[in-house]
């Protein structure tokens, strides 16, 4: 009889106590975040290799991926480049011969030699004259027909191969089959999933590749439905002892502000508006986000919850990321706010003392409402008697310890977070299970055109005449560089580099990266060629990180005026620069950004109702890079490349990898698993509306379960912040 206390147990033991995984092997697997039985079991096959479906060589297909047994006929160790070393095969059937290239893996010359039969699994292309396949899997097999067998290929680490991690998988699940299952029976029977252990041994060792499939959709499955309860008992935790604030929604000072407008809030404004002022009204602690893209309106909406506060008799704080953001807001919907007869005040690093010590004592007084400010709003000296509502704009660029200090100020303040990252709602629903959520996806007035072109490098120039054409207009120009310096010999070679790559483009070898990363355009360097060079009649100015606060708000503030009218900067203009007269901005090696940074950063320009123009300049010579960017042209709808976007690329380069559960989701995928993150949403709220402690006894490992997964969150979490630390 299976001990499934024993089995479930064993999956949270080190994983050197797994068969014949030894201390230093046990080591090389701590290297890869395999700490534990359950790290190793969910360290999934990265592919499966059908061994059931072999193809000769001659019956190959260009361009499509198949496995080709035949008999190694001679190898070869090559080093084309002092650093680089490759293995090539000749491999032939019956039928043809087939050339493997194999990159950087100068160990198959003493894994298999000549006459040996393999199997190699991989994409068929054609160059030189002979069908080719670089970097297969690559398997030996007996003698006769190879059919029946899916291999799983587990991602490899040092001193432990992908045949190893395989062997030590096998064992650990012997050790662990017929562990219990999280997962209420209830939603397996309605989803007809298997149980855990049935889907830990089909993943891994699958008969056929549709099994494999099913099993990954059991476990993707758990993944996203801890995750969401994770978040939601957290929430629900923190909130247990509070007493909520139920602020009023239709008082004075929101009648006043509605009146005060200069326009009219669209129809998706007042729609999110309903839903904050629903989750202030409720006898419960808000928890919400607002997500708006860029330039639809989010600050506004955020005004009246501000005015609902103080017709509370609350307070609010409201924090920005950047000085040059508080400042707008605080230059946008201080004056609303005060012809509403609400006092608001501004506070930064750079508030003179006085004025600090003044808004200090108002605030504390409570003759101060509302203040707008940085991160120092989270100085102890900001005191807040009666604070019932703190706003926080860009959550994402904030720590969670900086968004609870921000909370903490108050005894149960509601929460209301922006965001200008375009973020889908199934990926919003998967990492801020725990709030509620409203969206913003139109621009509140109509809007001068802006077009989007990609270019490659060689042809900057174009970009640079339209440029210069609008300088001279009075218009202003942005041009973004992915990194802040380089060096000296770099710079020199800038003004004939183009031209120099054009004549002598460098030499690839087949199967290699072509994109050298080492020529990256860096921001001190372009300002001072583009001063000479391109725009000598006009002031170009620099902005980057590195630069005190002072002289970060002197650049922009003398750009804002038209004092200077080009600012090469780096990513630090993303959010919260507004200079109307901005109507060009040019991207170098945009293909080194996100399609929703790029978004971000070309909503900077065409926000004083002149047409903009937008260029997205690239080295890269890969067609998937060029191709992502031609996406950029295509729509203007942040939305829309944030799905894109997140086809192409890992859930943590959306949201940012320091995120809470991104570590968690190994199998899911946000954009496929659309219907999956629905469901396992609903299904974890209505789980918890019945059970909100999973106390009963059905339940019982489900929330041990949940714990553990804690655990694991905050211990990757430190690890994340460690991380950071150490290269801060």
């Amino acid at each position: 009889m299976i001990d499934r206390v024993q089995a479930s147990l064993f999956l949270d033991e080190p994983v050197g106590n797994v068969p014949q995984v030894s201390p230093s092997r046990a080591k090389a697997l701590g290297s890869k975040g395999i700490y534990s039985v359950r790290d190793l079991l969910e360290h999934y096959p990265r592919r499966y290799i059908d061994l059931s479906s072999v193809v000769t060589v001659e019956g190959s297909r260009i361009g499509q991926s198949c496995t080709i047994c035949g008999t190694i006929h001679e190898m070869k160790l090559k080093k084309p480049r002092y650093n680089l070393q490759l293995v090539e095969i000749s491999l032939t059937d019956a039928t043809g011969l087939l050339m493997i290239t194999c990159f950087r893996q100068p160990w198959l010359m003493k894994s298999f030699q000549v006459g040996d039969r393999v199997a190699v699994a991989g994409k068929v292309e054609f160059n030189y004259g002979f069908k080719r396949m670089t970097n297969p899997f690559i398997e030996k097999v007996g003698e006769g027909p190879v059919r029946g067998k899916i291999i799983p290929v587990h991602p490899a680490c040092a001193k432990v191969s992908a045949a190893f991690m395989l062997r030590f998988v096998q064992e650990a699940l012997r050790e662990a089959c017929g562990c219990e299952d999280p997962l209420p029976l209830e939603l397996r029977l309605r989803y007809r999933m298997p149980s855990r252990s049935c889907a830990l041994q089909a993943v891994h060792g699958p008969r056929t590749l549709q099994e494999a499939q099913e099993a990954r959709r059991r476990l993707a499955f758990e993944e996203v439905f801890l995750l969401e309860l994770f978040l939601m008992l957290r929430r629900a935790r923190e909130v247990a002892d509070l007493q909520a604030v139920r602020h009023r929604v239709d008082g004075p000072a929101v009648a006043a502000l509605r009146e005060g407008l200069p326009f009219t809030l669209t129809d998706e404004q007042e729609g999110a508006l309903g839903e904050i002022f629903q989750e202030m009204a409720a006898p419960r602690v808000a928890n919400h986000l607002l997500l708006g893209d860029v330039g639809t309106g989010k600050t506004v909406v955020a005004a009246f919850a501000l005015a609902a506060a103080v017709d509370s008799g609350g307070q609010a704080l409201f924090m920005a990321p950047t000085e040059v953001l508080a400042s707008q807001h605080f230059a946008s919907i201080g004056p609303l706010l005060q012809a509403a007869g609400v006092v608001s005040g501004l506070l930064t690093a750079r508030t003179a003392p006085e004025e600090r010590a003044r808004l200090l004592e108002g605030f504390s007084s409570g003759e101060i409402p509302v203040l707008i400010g940085t991160h120092a709003l989270l100085e102890p000296d900001v005191r807040c008697p009666n604070l019932t509502l703190a706003v926080i704009d860009e959550q994402q660029r904030f720590g969670v310890g900086q968004r609870e200090k921000l909370l903490a100020k108050g005894e149960a303040p509601d929460a209301l977070y922006l965001t200008a990252t375009p973020i889908p709602r199934t990926l919003a629903l998967t990492f801020f299970g725990d709030m509620t959520l409203s969206y913003l996806h139109s621009r509140p007035r109509g809007t001068a055109p802006r077009t989007t072109t990609v270019l490659q490098r060689s042809q900057r120039g174009r970009a640079y005449d339209v440029a210069l054409e609008r300088v001279k207009a009075g218009e202003q120009v942005f041009i973004v560089c992915p990194l802040i310096g380089c060096s000296a010999e770099e710079r020199d070679k800038r003004a004939g580099a183009d031209e120099e790559e054009a004549a002598h483009p460098q030499v690839t070898i087949e199967g290699e990266e072509d994109y050298q990363g080492d020529n990256l355009v860096a921001a001190e360097a372009e300002a001072q060629f583009l001063q000479s060079h391109v725009f000598a009649d006009y002031r170009v100015e620099l902005l980057h990180g590195r630069m005190k606060g002072e002289e970060k708000a002197q650049v922009m503030e003398r750009f804002r005026s038209g004092e200077s009218q080009v600012l090469v900067s780096t990513t630090i203009i993303e959010v919260g620069v507004d200079v109307p007269a901005a109507t060009v901005m040019i991207v170098e090696d945009a293909d080194r950004f996100g399609l929703s940074q790029l978004h971000q950063l070309r909503g900077r320009v065409g926000r004083g109702g002149l047409p903009s123009h937008v260029f997205l300049v690239s080295a890269s010579k890969k067609p998937e890079a060029l191709s992502r960017l031609k996406a950029m042209e295509a729509t203007d709808d942040g939305f829309q490349l944030a799905d894109f976007d997140l086809s192409l690329r890992r859930e943590g380069d959306i949201l940012g990898n320091r995120q809470s559960g991104a570590s968690a989701l190994k199998l899911v995928n946000v954009t496929r698993d659309r219907a999956m993150i629905e469901a396992a949403h609903k299904d974890a709220r209505a789980l918890l509306a019945a059970d909100p402690d999973l106390s009963l006894p059905e339940h019982r490992f489900l929330a041990r379960e949940v714990e553990m997964f804690g655990r694991r969150e905050k211990k990757a979490e430190e690890e994340k912040d460690a991380h950071h630390s150490r290269r801060s």
